[in-house]
């Protein structure tokens, strides 16, 4: 591990650490003094840094989970951001990472158009660094303790399959998914019905997901509803469960970054 840089961002006490991990680079928030509790979130380039944001807006995820944590009277978590391999030499490395691997490497279909093949697919290792190497590290640089029970992981679109399939991969590291927008056209209903069976039905395991309704999230409902539907029927509800529509919103971290404050209160509460 290697310390790039410090920076500082707008609305955000003390300072963002970039940091790499071999090839992947991870940016990450800490409170002053660290934390018990983690929040871990994919496509970390648009965390918190407007210059590495794809399309220069920010979810703005630690100052949300600061002002969420103050209604709460709790310690603010400490926010990660992994950054997807994606690359001019790799432009598909997103999805070689943030693809939930094994449901594909067993034969399952690729219905949502794709360049990557089974043979490229390395989402079990990119989850692997994430809790063996990444946070461990973090966790000793922040003078942090965590621990699974107040540790979240967070995604949007790829990033939200990536959350659910970790739940399933790493259910003892982690006890709260919140998976925003999951691309579940990706192989769509088979995907959906591979996934919501699988996940940790443990006590104290929480999901929540969400959705908007324009754009390519516009396309999202019968997969969705799917998914809501199974999870009723394996006794899910509204302690561990939520399922919500955000009209209005689309398929971006501004629109994510609009309704944020609701899954980490989720989370923290």
């Amino acid at each position: 591990m290697e310390q790039i840089k410090r920076f500082q961002v707008r609305g955000l006490p003390g300072w963002v650490s970039r940091l790499q991990f071999g090839s992947r680079i991870v940016d990450y928030w800490s409170p002053q003094g660290g934390s018990d509790r983690l929040l871990i979130a994919h496509d970390g380039q648009n965390i918190f840094d407007r210059k590495t944001a794809t399309f220069l807006y920010t979810w703005k995820m630690a100052q949300t989970s600061i002002r969420v944590a103050r209604e709460l009277r709790i310690n603010p978590p400490v926010v990660v951001g992994v950054f997807h391999s994606s690359s001019k030499l790799d432009p598909d490395g997103r999805a070689k990472d943030l693809c939930p691997e094994d449901p594909f490497r067993e034969g399952m279909k690729v219905t949502y158009r794709s360049n990557v093949t089974i043979d490229q697919l390395r989402g079990n290792k990119y989850l692997s660094q994430i809790f063996e190497e990444i946070t461990p590290e973090i966790a000793e640089l922040s003078s942090s303790q965590f621990i699974p029970e107040k540790i979240a992981m967070i995604g949007s679109s790829m990033g939200g399959l990536a959350t659910l399939y970790s739940a399933i991969k790493f259910p003892d590291r982690f006890k709260t998914a919140l998976a925003l927008s999951t691309h579940w056209p990706l192989a769509g209903e088979p995907l959906v019905d591979w996934m919501i069976p699988r996940l940790p039905q443990e006590e104290g395991f929480k999901v929540w997901m969400s959705r908007g309704t324009k754009g390519l999230d516009a396309t999202y409902p019968p997969f969705q509803e799917r998914a809501d539907q199974l999870m009723r029927e394996l006794n899910w509800n509204q302690t561990n469960f939520r399922s919500k529509v955000f009209h209005r919103t689309t398929h971006n971290e501004r629109s994510w970054a609009s309704y944020l404050d609701e899954p980490i209160r989720f989370w923290l509460t």
